[in-house]
């Protein structure tokens, strides 16, 4: 199996969680996305969309980070990440995309150097874009979380599941453009929880063999 990714992306990010949880291993190709390397003709041969992450297992070549994953999961389903009871399944799911479809894209690379090509948006004009999007969002998942009476460490049970999966990313994501979360104790919780595991800590982008400072 080939991942194709680059360090510091959500997308690229969740993927290497799934694989660490599930104990796979997988060839590591990078792309860099501020160099451009995703718009290269040999990378949209692979990947029309021109973004990370693309798995690649033989003839199979996925994109989207969620599809990848329900792959992994549907294919080495020993460790579950998405969970067989129906409803809880849905809730999990509608959890995931609630980060990866709604609030990730509008603070990737692409829509950030647009809004400076554009409009000139400095960093700080950067980091008032993020924040007005992801604090909503994050308020969102806090509320759900909330909601859960389960009683376990992770957002929907006693394990991690895609869910957390997207939210730790996130978190991380809202640090890097210095948006407020800390009244959000219960997805704090969460995430202390995941990166207390070893597949969460081994995927963090400064432990990737492509991070830079």
């Amino acid at each position: 199996m080939i991942l194709y990714g680059y360090f510091r992306s959500s997308a690229a990010w969740r993927c290497r969680i799934a694989f660490n949880l599930k104990g796979l291993g997988y060839e590591f190709r990078p792309v860099h996305l501020r160099r451009r390397e995703q718009r290269t003709p040999d990378y949209l041969a692979l990947n029309p969309q021109g973004l990370v992450p693309t798995l690649v297992v033989g003839d199979l070549v996925l994109n989207q980070s969620l599809a990848i994953i329900e792959w992994l999961d549907e294919t080495f389903p020993d460790v579950r990440l998405i969970p067989e009871d129906r409803a809880l399944r849905a809730r999990v799911r509608a959890f995931a995309l609630d980060i990866s479809a709604d609030t990730h894209p509008l603070q990737n690379v692409r829509v950030l150097n647009d809004l400076e090509r554009r409009f000139g948006a400095d960093q700080a004009v950067k980091d008032t874009w993020c924040g007005a999007w992801i604090r909503p969002a994050l308020q969102g998942c806090e509320a759900v979380a909330r909601r859960q009476t389960h009683g376990g460490a992770f957002t929907f049970g006693d394990t991690p599941s895609l869910a957390d999966i997207c939210l730790v990313p996130q978190l991380a994501s809202a640090d890097r453009f210095h948006v407020d979360i800390s009244d959000l104790t219960r997805l704090a919780e969460i995430r202390a929880a995941c990166e207390a595991l070893p597949a969460f800590a081994e995927a963090v982008p400064g432990r990737q063999p492509d991070a830079e400072a």
